[in-house]
């Protein structure tokens, strides 16, 4: 998911009610990104805690670093993938697009499958834990520094699942929502990292045009538009809600309609990973309002739970 950035249509309707991107506190998404929240405006910044408080994601990270169960959750998912490959090859009709997103015939298409980046196939924790460690939040200056240094791991079983897929023809794209800007620094940590990488046209970020499609903010439906005007597109993975299809209205009415709307694709031509560090999830108990300060979206992260009253 970009990590941090929150979709502006998404934002857009919280605004509205209160008149999801992916890459949050922590990172689009999905996306939304994987995804960063959006930065605060700078006639409201957010209070920051001191170095040593008590920090929302601190479980979080630490599970996603240091359980066996997280690594065990990721590979689970990409041998299930992988065993779902050839089927999918095989029915010249399946298609991993909605409808709304798919403008051309897939059929006689060259297959390819959509991965978002962050927490999907890139692992970011060093930055959260970086967060945690140092009492901040996430800003797109720390988060550019922490993508040029290309230190970002691959997901356990990402790697096996790609290769496979490429040796059975198939293309991977990595659409996310890192900026344009940080292609080449992306495409040399998946390189590195040892994922698949036909050329640089297989990275669709955040800012990438689509001719007749207009972007709002970063949702993704115009680059799933693009990859599918030149692919049938087998698989979407992804760590947000967002990455497999528009999120119109961040709320929980909306988002429950979506997953109802395609429960079906999920585990076969949908494939969702863990990530409990950031996302829309969250920014959906706050109104989608990163411009508040830290402890009040707490708060309603707080009067969120259910208690079982």
């Amino acid at each position: 998911m970009n990590l941090r950035a929150l979709p502006f249509a998404v934002l857009a309707a919280a605004l509205a009610l209160a008149a999801c991107k992916p890459q949050p506190g922590a990172p689009a998404a999905q996306d939304a990104q994987p995804q960063p929240a959006p930065a605060a405006p700078a006639a409201a910044p957010a209070a920051k805690p001191a170095a040593g408080q008590a920090d929302d994601n601190l479980n979080a990270v630490l599970w996603m670093q240091r359980a066996v169960e997280y690594r065990a959750s990721t590979e689970t998912i990409y041998r299930a993938a992988a065993d779902k490959l050839d089927q999918a090859l095989k029915q010249p009709n399946w298609d991993a697009l909605v409808p709304d997103e798919r403008g051309n015939a897939a059929k006689g298409l060259k297959p390819a499958v959509i991965m978002d980046v962050d927490e999907t196939v890139l692992d970011n924790s060093p930055y959260q834990a970086r967060l945690v460690r140092d009492g901040k939040e996430y800003d797109e200056a720390t988060w550019d520094a922490w993508v040029a240094e290309k230190k970002a791991k691959p997901l356990p079983g990402v790697v096996d699942f790609a290769k496979a897929a490429q040796a059975k023809g198939v293309t991977i794209l990595y659409l996310s929502n890192r900026a344009v800007h940080l292609k080449d620094a992306t495409l040399a940590n998946l390189r590195s990292a040892g994922l698949p990488v036909a050329d640089d046209q297989v990275f669709l970020g955040l800012g990438t045009v689509v001719e007749g499609c207009e972007q709002n903010g970063s949702e993704k439906n115009c680059r799933r538009l693009l990859a599918g005007r030149q692919y049938r597109v087998l698989m979407q993975f992804g760590d947000q809600l967002g990455d497999f299809v528009q999120v119109v209205a961040n709320t929980p009415e909306g988002r429950d309609a979506l997953l109802q709307q395609h429960h079906d694709w999920f585990g076969e031509r949908w494939w969702m990973l863990p990530n409990p560090s950031y996302g829309s999830w969250e920014a959906m108990t706050f109104n989608n309002d990163y411009s508040q300060p830290r402890e009040a979206r707490r708060a309603a992260k707080r009067a969120a739970l259910d208690v079982a009253p």
